[in-house]
């Protein structure tokens, strides 16, 4: 049974719909960031980021318990561990893990700065909406193109890669996304939305997340307390 300590977030969701995938056992751990449980000294004992996800496995290599952190790596910790959802062939592999990258280092971080700064912030700064938003459709437009020639991102089949962007396409609206713009990836889109095992994992703890409206959370989330030391 893996312990699984997350929340109801992109990069939860991504390997809520992993352990999913492969059929894994799993106990889940809120952790609400929203309240500011991610400084816990249990919860950074795991992960010294102060970010969900974090997993530990009591049965990691050699019968060890294995404690992970950092959702991309966690992604390719499962699929080494099931055998499942990325290639087995060199080449293959390193076609999906420069698509899982891409994510990690530009969908993921420059996503979350547009819906920032376009729905949390509390000052609405044109010059920062305009430039994440612009990079929002560039991105988009590069998976797009990328489908226009590819079933999924990393190649000919369904891998991590598309598990690890999926969940931040999620809040295309608040990214300022027009889905006609994109017709390669909005197709992409429907399909990853109507697998079960997508369907399960993106409603994993989705009844517990509040919006970020009172300003305890936006503190705990965007303010000092991200960067007090703990």
């Amino acid at each position: 049974m893996i312990e699984v300590y997350s929340w109801a977030t992109p990069n939860g969701h991504k390997v809520h719909i992993m352990l999913e995938e492969c059929d894994l056992p799993y106990r889940l751990h809120p952790v609400d960031i929203g309240a500011g449980e991610q400084f816990a000294p249990e919860f950074l004992a795991l992960s010294p980021n102060n970010k969900i996800p974090a997993i530990v496995d009591p049965e990691g290599p050699d019968g060890q318990p294995m404690r992970m952190f950092e959702s991309g790596a966690i992604l390719l910790y499962l699929a080494g561990k099931t055998g499942r959802l990325l290639p087995s062939s060199v080449a293959g592999k390193y076609e999906v893990l420069q698509w899982l990258m891409f994510q990690m280092a530009s969908v993921g971080p420059m996503l979350g700065q547009a819906h920032h700064f376009r729905v949390y912030a509390p000052e609405k700064i044109t010059y920062a909406i305009d430039r994440y938003t612009n990079e929002a459709r560039r991105l988009y437009g590069v998976i797009d193109k990328r489908l226009a020639r590819s079933r999924y991102l990393g190649g000919p089949d369904y891998s991590v890669a598309d598990i690890a962007v999926f969940p931040w396409l999620r809040s295309w609206k608040n990214q300022g996304i027009d889905w006609d713009d994109y017709p390669h990836l909005k197709g992409w889109f429907d399909e990853m939305s109507a697998r079960p095992a997508v369907q399960r994992g993106v409603e994993v703890l989705a009844d517990r997340r509040r919006p970020v409206t009172d300003d305890r959370a936006r503190e705990v989330l965007f303010g000092t307390e991200q960067y007090r030391r703990h």
